[in-house]
């Protein structure tokens, strides 16, 4: 890897920064991560196929949303681009730290208050990425027609290109259908979400602050980033009870919990193989039990 491409992109932004060392970190399974080491800075970076740069790009424009709300602590974007073989995107780094019965708490209030960001539309002014899956996000007034078509449709798609037809794709049929009857009596507000909140993408800072990243933006329903705060655990009681003080949920969640965390469940039954068919089915029986 030249890093000297990178360096020299660093610093047209203004800054100094003299490489001394490159780290390797533990990432996700979709990009490399590396931490680049100066004499008195260091910067977080992550690495994919050139052809990735839209990635990138839509991950630094989510980034600056979220942090321009000023309520949870969102590494500043510094730059993206292209080197000889690779797309990158350069972040602030910061050192994590573990969490405290009061930084879940304050991560629970600041959540509620980044929802409580909202837009006249669902949707988001560009699409992006859930993974490296796209993520359309064109805008919509419906909320029930978004979810219908930008998120289960989208990934049932997918999947039927994959293969992964029979069932799920009669079921998944007959539930987008049915969606309606989910939202009886409740109509979301259209919330600023981080999109992709698993328990890997979220920490604590030095100071005990929380941290967000690696987001998937769009103005939505609130309860699809607390649903999957759910899928894969992660998450205290202290961080649910704060966020409820702050925002109650409505009577409802508890079932479309299961409707937001399917689109996540497909989208990994996309990514990363049949290993998900049968959890990806058998939410889409339970939901379909829910109304029959």
């Amino acid at each position: 890897m030249n890093w000297q491409s990178i360096v020299e992109q660093i610093e047209a932004t203004g800054a100094t920064f003299k490489l001394v060392n490159v780290r390797p970190l533990v990432g996700g399974d979709i990009n490399s991560a590396y931490c680049l080491q100066g004499t008195d800075k260091s910067y977080f970076i992550k690495l994919n196929r050139a052809d990735t740069i839209a990635m990138f790009a839509a991950e630094a424009a989510g980034l600056t949303e979220l942090a321009a709300t000023r309520t949870v602590r969102i590494p500043t974007p510094v730059v993206h681009g292209k080197s000889a073989e690779h797309a990158f995107l350069v972040l602030e780094y910061i050192e994590f730290s573990t969490s405290s019965k009061t930084s879940d708490r304050q991560f629970g209030q600041q959540l509620a208050l980044l929802h409580q960001q909202c837009q006249p539309y669902y949707g988001w002014h560009r699409s992006n990425t859930i993974g490296s899956t796209p993520q359309p996000n064109a805008r919509n007034n419906d909320w029930i027609e978004f979810w219908r078509i930008q998120r289960l449709q989208h990934q049932l798609q997918l999947a039927a290109a994959k293969g992964y037809g029979g069932h799920l794709q009669t079921m998944g049929a007959q539930l987008c259908e049915k969606l309606a009857s989910f939202f009886d009596g409740y109509q979301p507000q259209p919330s600023l979400l981080h999109g992709d909140l698993w328990g890997g993408n979220a920490a604590m800072d030095k100071r005990g602050n929380p941290v967000m990243f690696d987001p998937a933006c769009y103005y939505g329903d609130k309860e699809a980033d607390l649903a999957m705060t759910e899928l894969f655990g992660g998450f205290s009681q202290d961080f649910y009870a704060a966020y409820r003080d702050t925002c109650p949920l409505d009577q409802g969640y508890t079932t479309r919990k299961t409707l937001y965390n399917l689109y996540h469940i497909l989208n990994h039954l996309n990514l990363f193989g049949g290993g998900y068919l049968r959890q990806a089915e058998n939410m889409t029986d339970s939901l379909l039990s829910e109304i029959s």
